[in-house]
């Protein structure tokens, strides 16, 4: 009786904490593939197994102060050029196979410019197999015994596993088989075109490996061409009837190879992005996974450029799924519970090579390639920044995955949890210096980027060691059946078994006619024998008549079996029919809401666009505003200060103007009391009756007697002729003539020393003097010649000139004495009546006094401008 099937226990929570929060850096590591040459310039140097240095090459050797520039890069290990693939799989990806046993993802991808020996790193060369082989070698050496039957694991279009019972995956491979296209890999020769590449002679397993469950490896091929996904293991069928067109807008042949169909990314329920519709082939060996690897390759888009002979046009991505369930309680079948599937990942990435058109000279479709590889990769380059600035600084930048395909289908690794490294493949040559160099800062910051450390799968709660006790049970079962009437030897028949089961014959020879004795023993002999086989043919009849209604049993047994399996089976068909009809309903949904979702986007993308232009403009006009208020002060500060000090100009202006306006108030007044001072002393002063007039030499000796008044300044000494000197005698002085001027022949003459005569005012004579005179004539309204002489003081301005600012003016003016008006002609006999006694009457007295400007220190009688005035009668 086969016991009862024990209820799976409950899985236990994962409690969350320590394991969720710590963090691992990318783990990026450097690899220096030889030169091509042996005479070829090196421009990388390995400086240590974890520092590589940069030389500048000699074309590059124009540094600012003509050093060698030279940087150091370090990494977590770096492989010289004598590194083995066995020794770079030790180190790189080894652990990331352990963990993928051990229920964890993983991604590995190559980086480098094109020619620096990615593809080679990751699928190798004849002889010598890279990291793809060996990653599959070590997988199926590690699960090689515990491995499900085929389609025991079936894959769904949901990035997720079902699971099937034995009998199920049995109808699913007889199914299979009877189609005429077989896709169940046969056992057949390895291909001669790769088997070097497989055949690993170092053996490598798995350590603690689960042996209480079983496993299942799926490995699907994809390639990001132009930004597209297509699936490398797809078999496009050929329609005859529909037109093919290539890329120069020609139809095809018939024999040509059709492109498949490009591929949509999707999230799944634990928001994990996979590639809907991409197929997934489920392999049992390292020699089957590579066949289906190598077919894919063959479709892979590789050009011949400049730099690279087998150039690839796009990223491809080998995947390596590992489905994981435990056994039963009885250890014999697999647990049919698809919750307790454990479902793994190690994506294998061969990025296409950076490269510059210039120099691969690149044009039409290649240069079309190397713009979208070129684009694909700074996009990751910008989401390792975003990344790293996040974390760095706990910003909440929205890291821009979705601008493209191979970003956005390994987000989960970056913002989800798994192990990343990345292997720098970079050409020593000095050709790929700049390249390299780049590659070399890429890769630097790619190490400051942080991703979740991933935890490890929870227990079942079923009894380990199920399986070897399920074994030994059997092997004890089978040795106990042999020993309790089990077939002992292949020599001995089922007749001698019964010939031997029968009582022994005695003696038969009579020797003696009075011989008893024989007869009747063989008579007893064969009668026993004889009920033995009655006993034997009755007990044969009747197990023959139980085996029969055993046999009937087992028929009424196995058709209500067959009928209760037609019924599960029309029953399953029903439910396979509904979920046809609701697959088709949801595609069809699914469309409509990817359609949705594709506007959405171009809606966003057109929304992002116009935020940024808006902020763009915000942020100008934010610029221009604060220029104009930092303009507008500016001008308030400039303006405040031409305020300031053209207020105290005029106030030092109107302070001048007032001191010469009192001074001459003072002098006007002090001539005014000398004039009367003489009229009262004319006055007094008693007449004779006949006057005489004197002769010209007495009037010429009295006039000055009579005219002269006492000075305002007591004890005067007497006056001579002199050159006039400023008060501003120790100061250099610019003496600016102009060249229009006229020289005068008068006395008194303007003298300056130490001055700078110019006729043209220039900023350098201004510079060395601190006084300034210009030398102005103008006409009077006499006719006379008139000298100005300007005086000011030289300023310093603010913008490095020089600046005038005018304080004084000195008037020079010559007068002839017989400047007089003359009378019409009614009048002329009058004035020459007059005799010469009329000069001494008081009116010619009065008219003959001297008047004194304002400001002058002399006496008014010492004006050399002062004229003698005449009466003169007016007709009657």
């Amino acid at each position: 009786m086969k016991p009862a099937k024990s209820k799976t226990p409950r899985r236990p929570l994962l409690k969350k904490g320590t394991q969720t929060s710590l963090k691992d850096p990318v783990g990026v590591y450097c690899r220096v593939r030889p030169l091509s040459f042996p005479n070829q310039e090196c421009c990388i140097e390995v400086i240590s197994d974890t520092t590589v240095q940069l030389h500048t090459p000699e074309g590059y050797r124009v540094n600012r102060n003509g050093d060698y520039k030279e940087t150091q890069y370090s990494f977590k290990q770096v492989f010289g050029t004598f590194t083995t693939q066995k020794e770079l799989f030790d180190v790189v990806a080894n652990p990331l196979v352990e963990d993928l046993i051990h229920g964890k993802n993983g991604l590995l991808f190559t980086y480098g410019v094109t020619g620096s020996g990615k593809t080679h790193t990751m699928t190798g060369s004849p002889g010598d197999g890279g990291l793809l082989p060996r990653c599959l070698d070590m997988i199926f050496n590690s699960i090689g015994s515990f491995q499900a039957k085929r389609y025991v694991f079936k894959s769904n279009d949901r990035n997720s596993m079902d699971i099937q019972c034995e009998v199920d995956a049995l109808l699913e491979r007889q199914k299979r088989e009877a189609l005429p296209t077989q896709k169940t890999p046969s056992k057949r020769q390895i291909d001669p075109e790769f088997a070097d590449m497989i055949n690993v002679q170092e053996f490598c397993k798995a350590e603690e490996i689960d042996e209480d469950s079983v496993y299942g490896v799926f490995v699907s091929y994809i390639e990001i061409y132009n930004n597209y996904i297509y699936d490398l293991l797809e078999e496009v069928p050929f329609d005859p009837i529909k037109p093919k067109w290539n890329s120069c807008n020609t139809p095809v042949r018939n024999t040509d190879f059709i492109p498949p169909q490009s591929k949509m990314l999707r999230e799944d329920k634990n928001h994990n992005m996979y590639v809907a519709g991409c197929t997934e082939v489920e392999v049992k060996s390292t020699e089957e996974a590579f066949e289906v690897f190598w077919r894919g390759q063959k479709k892979r888009r590789i050009a011949n450029t400049q730099l690279n002979r087998e150039s690839s046009r796009s990223h491809s991505v080998f995947i390596i799924k590992l489905a994981q369930a435990p056994l039963d309680a009885d250890g014999d079948n697999v647990l049919q519970e698809k919750e307790q599937i454990t479902l793994s990942q190690l994506s294998l990435v061969d990025l296409a090579g950076s490269e510059r058109t210039n120099r691969t000279k690149a044009e039409g479709n290649r240069l079309r390639e190397a713009g979208n590889i070129n684009q694909s990769l700074m996009t990751l380059r910008t989401c390792m920044e975003v990344l790293r600035e996040n974390q760095m600084y706990g910003t909440n930048k929205m890291v821009p995955y979705r601008d493209s395909k191979l970003t956005h289908l390994f987000k989960n690794y970056f913002d989800g949890e798994g192990k990343v490294r990345m292997i720098v493949c970079v050409n020593p040559k000095a050709e790929d210096y700049e390249e390299s160099l780049q590659v070399m800062r890429f890769a630097e910051m790619t190490q400051e980027v942080e991703v979740a450390r991933p935890v490890d799968k929870a227990i079942c709660g079923l009894t380990p060691g199920r399986r070897y006790r399920n074994q030994a049970f059997r092997e004890e079962l089978t040795r106990r059946l042999e020993l309790r009437g089990g077939p002992v030897g292949d020599e001995q028949s089922v007749t001698e078994i019964l010939l031997q089961s029968f009582p022994p014959l005695t003696s038969c020879e009579i020797l003696d006619v009075n011989d008893e004795h024989t007869l009747p023993r063989l008579i007893e002999v064969l009668e026993k024998r004889h009920h033995v086989r009655q006993m034997m043919t009755e007990e044969l009849n009747k197990q023959v008549i139980a085996f029969r209604a055993m046999l009937q049993d087992f028929d009424n047994a196995v058709l209500n079996k067959e009928n209760y399996i037609q019924g599960k089976l029309s029953e399953k068909e029903k439910v396979i029919l509904g979920q046809k009809a609701e697959i088709e309903r949801l595609e069809k949904k699914t469309k409509t809401l990817e359609y949705k979702i594709e506007i959405l986007e171009k809606t966003t993308t057109i929304y992002e666009e116009d935020k940024r232009n808006l902020q763009q403009e915000l942020e100008s006009q934010s610029q221009k505003l604060q220029r104009q208020f930092s303009d507008k002060r500016r001008l308030e500060a400039r303006l405040q200060g031409m305020v300031t000090e053209t207020t105290m100009k005029w106030e030092k202006e109107c302070e001048r103007r007032v001191a010469a306006k009192q001074l001459e108030m003072q002098n006007k007044l002090w001539v005014k009391d000398e004039k009367l001072k003489q009229l009262k002393a004319i006055v007094t002063e008693p007449k004779n009756d006949k006057p005489e007039r004197p002769s010209r030499e007495r009037d010429r000796e009295k006039i000055p007697q009579r005219s002269v008044s006492p000075s305002p300044i007591p004890n005067a000494p007497p006056i001579r002729l002199r050159h006039r000197r400023s008060r501003s005698a120790g100061d250099r002085w610019v003496d600016h003539k102009p060249a229009s001027n006229v020289q005068t022949e008068t006395v008194m003459q303007p003298h300056v020393p130490h001055a700078i005569t110019v006729a043209v005012a220039n900023e350098k004579a201004l510079a060395k003097c601190e006084k300034y005179m210009l030398t102005h004539q103008e006409l009077a309204s006499d006719g006379e010649i008139e000298t100005k002489l300007i005086k000011g003081d030289v300023f310093k301005t603010r913008g490095g000139g020089q600046s005038v600012q005018f304080t004084d003016i000195e008037t020079l003016k010559q007068e002839s004495p017989t400047g007089r008006k003359r009378r019409s002609s009614t009048c002329a006999q009058t004035q020459e009546v007059a005799t010469e006694s009329e000069w001494t009457d008081v009116e010619t007295r009065c008219s003959v006094a001297m008047e004194m400007r304002a400001g002058s220190q002399l006496g008014p009688g010492y004006q050399h401008h002062a004229q003698p005035k005449l009466m003169i009668k007016e007709c009657k």
